[in-house]
This record gives structure tokens, C-alpha cells and sequence, in this order.
């Protein structure tokens, strides 16, 4: 049954199925007043403030970002959303903690519409994504289970980390591993940095529709920039991403060019990318060109996806790889 046509009588059969709903308005001023473990607490986000009654042991994560953050803070994923290259299976990236807290995991539908009877089916208890993605479904998934949204996704990916720990009362976890995260991305940009002169660094991607220079406030941008390494001119600025034509390929020009091809349906991409290696202003870029993958560098959007583009640092300008402390 699609999200549109869902009616009244779901909402009865999801109130039976949680015991309990999300979104509550209810303010608790002191969360975790008589409560060992912190809970019951309120949550505020996006779309109001929410209460958490126990600590969440089995969450939905509406957006890929947010399987990634679930797994940090060292918590089960019952469901997730499928979304371009996640396909019914969560991505490799994800490492061990696939089978470590996504045993369970099973898709609930796509990003554009996930399938509340399938989220309810699996009977959470703490709902997350974005208010950008699922504002329209907050009210029913609120039935379901606390709900928690974050105003976006993107360039707020480490305070959507810091968003989630609040609902799972892992607050000190989700500091922890992004101060690792940090630290790492610093030793490796000064190895670059000290090896290399202060190299620059570009970042290409070709879509299905205008080629892409992704700049600082991009995902791949903050990581760069976390990790202290220069951009050129087109990329250095508080943008998302510059939209280039063939003729101002020389923008794309950097000591390094780090250049990822999104798999869409149709093969548009892969036919753009083909055209832009074709042209003479390309040829002076080649030898620069690193190819890197869309899943990691675009769309991981969260820390294991960070770390994979620290180790594609690493290992193209051969320093030591990052280790976390």
C-alpha cells in the first residue's frame, strides 16, 4: 500500500503494534529524572520535540546518513530505505557492523516513499531522518514509534550524528568517534600536506544531467577541509557544488583531481564522463585524474563514508593510512 492512499485504519493497527507513540509535546526539562540510564527523555528537533520513554534498541533510519550514524553509536537497525545504489542490501562500507547491528535490517521501501505498514511491521522503537526527506510523514510515523527528523541532511551530518545520540543516550559515544574521525583527518592532510607541498585537491563528479565541482560545503568538501587540504578557486568557497560545461573543464584543474561517476540507470553519466576524457582541454587533467566511488565520496554522507575517503587520501598520496584512537 503506497504512503498516499493509507488510511485511518492503519493508524489504529500501528498504535497496537508500537503500545506507545512518538512526538510527544510533552516537555521533560530534566531528562532521565528517575532513571538510572537517562530515559525517559525529550528530544528536541526539526519538527517539535519528541519523547523517548527507554533507550532505543531498535531503530528505522529513514536516510542512509542515518543507517551510518545508528551503527557508530553502537545501536541495532531494523529497517532502512532503499535509495539508488542501496538496492535491498546495505553497502559494504557499512563494514562488520552490517552484520554486527544490521542483522536484522530490512528495507522498508524506498526514500521517496517508505511503506508504513512495513516500518510498523517491524515495531521500532525510535524512528530517524530529516524533516527535508519525510516532513509530510511525520504525524503517522509519530503513531508508529518516537520519531526524530533532522532539518536536512548533507553538510549537517556531524549534528545529525550528535541529533540521534540525544534519542539513543549515547552522547558521550557520538563525541567520542567524531573527535577520532577529526584527529584522523588532520594527521592525514598534514602527512599530505608535508609530503606533497600543500597540494591542491578537486573533486569531479559526473551525473546524469550537468558535471559537478563539488565544493566546501559539500560532503566530500568538509572532509577535505576537516582534513586541512587546499581546494583551487572554483571549489573554495561556502558552496554545495559548481555546475561546469565541457568548456570550463580547466575549472576541474588541481595537483590532484579526484573524480566519481554515479551508476544511473540509463548510463548517462558513464556517456558524460566518456565525452568530458574525450576532450583536449581533459588531456593536460589525465594524468592528475584519480577515480574514486560515488557510493563513498557522494552519498555516504556520514562517518564510515568519511573514513573511506580518508583512506583514498592515504593511499593515492601514499602516507600512512588513518587509524582511530
Amino acid at each position: 500500500m503506497s504512503v498516499r492512499r493509507f488510511g485511518a485504519l492503519f493508524v489504529v493497527a500501528a498504535l497496537a503494534l508500537s503500545g506507545c507513540g512518538g512526538g510527544s509535546e510533552k516537555e521533560n526539562s530534566s531528562a532521565g529524572a528517575g532513571s538510572t540510564d537517562g530515559f525517559p527523555r525529550t528530544v528536541e528537533h526539526a519538527m517539535g520535540k519528541t519523547e523517548v520513554r527507554t533507550k532505543p534498541k531498535r531503530v528505522v533510519a529513514l536516510d542512509t546518513s542515518f543507517v551510518d550514524a545508528t551503527f557508530v553509536l553502537d545501536t541495532p537497525v531494523v529497517g532502512y530505505t532503499d535509495y539508488r545504489t542501496i538496492n535491498g542490501k546495505l553497502p559494504d562500507y557499512l563494514g562488520d557492523e552490517r552484520t554486527q547491528y544490521g542483522a536484522e535490517a530490512a528495507s522498508v521501501g524506498t526514500l521517496a516513499e517508505p511503506n508504513l505498514e512495513k516500518i510498523a511491521a517491524l515495531k521500532p522503537d525510535l524512528i530517524i531522518s530529516a524533516k527535508v526527506r519525510h516532513e509530510k510523514l511525520y504525524e503517522q510515523l509519530s503513531k508508529i514509534a518516537p520519531t526524530v527528523m533532522s532539518e536536512t541532511t548533507g553538510p549537517t551530518w556531524k549534528d545529525n550524528i550528535r541529533l540521534e545520540a540525544k534519542a539513543l543516550g549515547e552522547e558521550a559515544l557520538a563525541e567520542k568517534e567524531i573527535t577520532s574521525y577529526e584527529a584522523a583527518a588532520k594527521a592525514v592532510g598534514a602527512a599530505i600536506n608535508a609530503k606533497a607541498d600543500n597540494p591542491t585537491v578537486s573533486v569531479v563528479r559526473f551525473v546524469d544531467g550537468p558535471t559537478r565541482l563539488y565544493q566546501n560545503a559539500s560532503f566530500s568538501g568538509i572532509v577535505l577541509k576537516d582534513a586541512g587540504l587546499k581546494r583551487p578557486k572554483s571549489q573554495d568557497v561556502d558552496g554545495f557544488a559548481a555546475e561546469i560545461s565541457a568548456e570550463r573543464i580547466k575549472d576541474a584543474d588541481a595537483d590532484a583531481i579526484f573524480v566519481a561517476t554515479y551508476a544511473d540507470d540509463k548510463g548517462l553519466s558513464a556517456k558524460t564522463a566518456d565525452q568530458f576524457k574525450a576532450n583536449p582541454l581533459w588531456k593536460p587533467l589525465a594524468p592528475k585524474v584519480h577515480e574514486v566511488p560515488d557510493l563513498t565520496w557522494m552519498t555516504a554522507v556520514g562517518l564510515q563514508g568519511a573514513w573511506a575517503i580518508l583512506t583514498d587520501l592515504a593511499n593515492t598520496f601514499t602516507v600512512p593510512a588513518p587509524t582511530k584512537s
